[in-house]
């Protein structure tokens, strides 16, 4: 056997006994096992779950000289990938092998790539060294791996989807669904729709069941963006959900279970919202369990240019451009932007600089002519002047608040976005 599977090109190596076959196992690089029902130390159908285990990509063929039913349904139900009598095997070897190989090759293509991306949606994929976010990063460690219900807080284009999945992958939910869903994107029908599912009739147009979001999120993560959005009445049906683990889908008369992690975030002030009769009381109790809030990006001075390198490397691929840095004044003209639209509006940014770029160093005039035509801020501030004494008023008032921006700006009697203009124009954050 082994002469004629290496006539057609494949490698093989030996083993008399299942002992010394996952010695081999450890030590070589292995696709393919082709082994004997019965061996002197053991059976070949009892070996399968030994080795799926630890090399699920392995695929296993089983030859027997004695053929029966029960083995045969037993073999592929612990994971074979076929189950032969010896003597008519000759024939059918070979095309078997190939086979094997391709389902072999697949499986390795599909763990490397959900390798990758796993990489790509963990913590390490979190790009930054502030303070804050590394506070944010350590946060959200400790609760990815609880069952907790996460409310993430913060600025549109702060990341918060970002957080939501590597949370995800940080979890024992990692490898199942993981689900988002904008609030804001829907009306309250649609939306009750796309997230709990209906019944065929349900309404009109409804022609067949539908599985909702939340449902097709089972054993995963339901991401609900924007949370402070959704319509008071949804409310009431998630609250159920957090509560008991079960919903009825529109048109239903029966509740359905489900075993679903729900992290949320929204850049509305919940407790406002409460107060205003937009948000249930008891539904923010619930869901604010584990509370994150993710800095903007105008708090992250620091991380700026790092981010902006990020984006640039990213798209001089996209581009096919070879773009090998950004000049002083293009890093200095980021620094000095409020950055109102956080990492979101500093990706954008970087992707039309690349594709304005037609040499390998970003300049001033490949950015936004709003970015472009900005002040810049005069870094020695005399101390006599209204400007030394209103960088001072606020750091004393920051100081007074322990850095709460929403309080300094009431106190101060000014808008918060005024207020934000205002620390990064005098360099506080």
């Amino acid at each position: 056997m082994a002469r004629i599977i290496s006539l057609e090109g494949f490698e093989v190596s030996q083993a008399n006994t299942l002992k010394s076959a996952l010695k081999k196992l450890s030590d070589d690089s292995i696709d393919i096992i082709l082994c004997d029902v019965k061996l002197p130390d053991g059976n070949g159908v009892e070996f399968i779950p030994t080795v799926k285990q630890k090399y699920p990509a392995i695929e296993i063929i089983l030859l027997t000289a004695y053929g029966n039913i029960p083995d045969g349904v037993r073999a592929i139900k612990n994971g074979a990938f076929d189950y032969i009598t010896k003597g008519d095997d000759n024939a059918k070897i070979i095309p078997l092998l190939h086979r094997a190989i391709e389902k072999s090759t697949l499986q390795k293509r599909i763990a490397q790539l959900e390798k990758q991306v796993g990489k790509k949606y963990s913590f390490d994929s979190i790009i930054g060294s502030s303070p804050s976010i590394i506070a944010a990063i350590n946060l959200a460690k400790r609760v990815a791996p609880t069952d907790a219900t996460v409310l993430l807080l913060g600025e549109t284009g702060t990341g918060k989807e970002v957080f939501a999945q590597a949370i995800h992958e940080g979890s024992i939910r990692k490898g199942k669904p993981f689900l988002a869903l904008n609030c804001s994107a829907f009306s309250k029908e649609l939306l009750e729709s796309e997230l709990f599912g209906h019944k065929a009739g349900a309404f009109t147009g409804a022609i067949k069941d539908k599985k909702g979001l939340i449902e097709e999120a089972h054993t995963g993560t339901l991401f609900l963006d924007e949370l402070g959005e959704m319509h008071v009445e949804l409310q009431a049906k998630l609250l159920r959900i957090l509560e008991t683990s079960e919903f009825i889908k529109v048109g239903d008369t029966k509740a359905t279970k489900v075993n679903v992690r729900i992290i949320a975030a929204t850049n509305r002030n919940l407790q406002t919202a409460v107060t205003d009769g937009h948000f249930r009381e008891d539904l923010f109790y619930r869901i604010n369990v584990f509370t994150i809030a993710l800095p903007p990006l105008r708090e992250r001075t620091k991380d700026i240019i790092t981010l902006a390198n990020f984006f640039m490397q990213q798209f001089a691929r996209k581009t096919g451009k070879h773009i090998e840095r950004m000049d002083e004044n293009f890093q200095e003209k980021l620094q000095q932007h409020s950055w109102k639209g956080n990492i979101r509006e500093l990706k954008n940014v970087l992707e039309r600089a690349a594709i304005l770029a037609d040499d390998t160093v970003l300049s001033v005039a490949h950015l936004p002519i709003d970015i472009q035509l900005q002040k810049t801020a005069s870094p020695h501030l005399s101390a006599f002047d209204l400007a030394s004494v209103e960088k001072l008023h606020i750091q004393k008032v920051l100081l007074h608040t322990n850095g709460n921006k929403t309080e300094t700006a009431r106190l101060l009697n000014i808008g918060l976005t005024t207020l934000y203009r205002k620390i990064e124009e005098y360099k506080l954050a």
